[in-house]
């Protein structure tokens, strides 16, 4: 297997995976007897498998935390996940049963496919407030067929990772996310998808004034990013610390200036109540009517 990634010259999983899928497709289709492309295919894929499976956290492990986590993404009129992980997909479908007039739309349709005309759902519908979700690197949720459309896979709550692997096993779809790779590579495989290409081209740009970051390291294989935001309208950025940092803070303060250009920058404690999984504490007997 190692082979396959030297000659590709490559460590993205997923795009490793997709080639012998497509290879071993097309030696299906042509009845062509290729043990081997199968058997390359059948070892990437448990491997990926195995790799979600050792590092990804089991629903009722997080399922306490999604009332915070809710909190705090709905606070957003746009959240951008980096992470491949479920956990912005599994809070979604738990707001799914909160009665507070507020909606996440991540512009993938009942049907699985992604509606390009994204900026629609920017109107309320039967909700009164939302947020819109985007996956610029792609998302374990997210997979392509043998005809190169791309879906979501749907399921709510503690199936959503069987689920997923499930439909990886079945041999219809591959996983949709960039996984490993330079700056560059990246950027060449977010071009090579609809979806990822949309939200780069159209997502990135659109305008804002504030950005915040949060958990973000700001590596130089993912500013990519970052610098596709410059131009926007940004004129304020706050930037999440763990634990007062002072190194990360003086290298993400150079980063953003020299890829946004001169904005104002703020930095906030990652562990402050009320960030993703730290919960507000209580209000006070008689405080907890009014907001300012």
């Amino acid at each position: 297997m190692n082979r396959l990634f030297r000659f590709f010259g490559t460590s993205d999983f997923e795009l490793i995976l997709r080639l012998v899928w497509q290879a071993s497709n097309v030696n299906k289709s042509l009845e062509i007897p290729d043990h081997r492309t199968y058997q390359a295919y059948v070892n990437v894929r448990e491997c990926l498998i195995q790799a979600v499976r050792s590092v990804h956290p089991e629903y009722d492990q997080v399922s306490g935390r999604l009332p915070s986590m809710y909190q705090f993404l709905k606070g957003f009129d746009t959240a951008i996940s980096l992470n491949y992980d479920l956990l912005v997909y599994w809070t979604m479908t738990y707001g799914f049963n909160v009665q507070d007039g507020h909606l996440f739309k991540d512009c993938f349709l009942g049907n699985g496919g992604f509606d390009d005309a994204w900026q629609r759902f920017r109107e309320p519908y039967r909700e009164q407030t939302n947020t819109l979700v985007f996956y610029p690197h792609g998302n374990l949720a997210l997979c392509r067929n043998v005809v190169e459309q791309e879906l979501k896979i749907h399921n709510a709550g503690a199936g959503l990772l069987e689920a997923i692997l499930q439909a990886w096993r079945s041999e219809r779809v591959v996983p949709l996310f960039v996984s490993e790779g330079t700056m560059q590579q990246k950027v060449s495989s977010i071009q090579n998808s609809y979806y990822l290409a949309t939200v780069y081209r159209e997502v990135l740009t659109s305008q804002r004034f504030a950005l915040t970051l949060f958990g973000w390291g700001l590596g130089e294989h993912d500013r990519h990013l970052l610098k596709r935001m410059r131009g926007t309208g940004i004129q304020r950025v706050a930037v999440s610390v763990f634990r007062g940092d002072q190194v990360y803070c003086n290298y993400a303060y150079q980063v953003i200036q020299d890829d946004l250009g001169p904005v104002h920058v703020d930095f906030f404690d990652s562990e402050s109540p009320g960030c993703w999984i730290h919960a507000m504490p209580p209000a006070p007997p008689g405080l907890g009517q009014f907001r300012l």
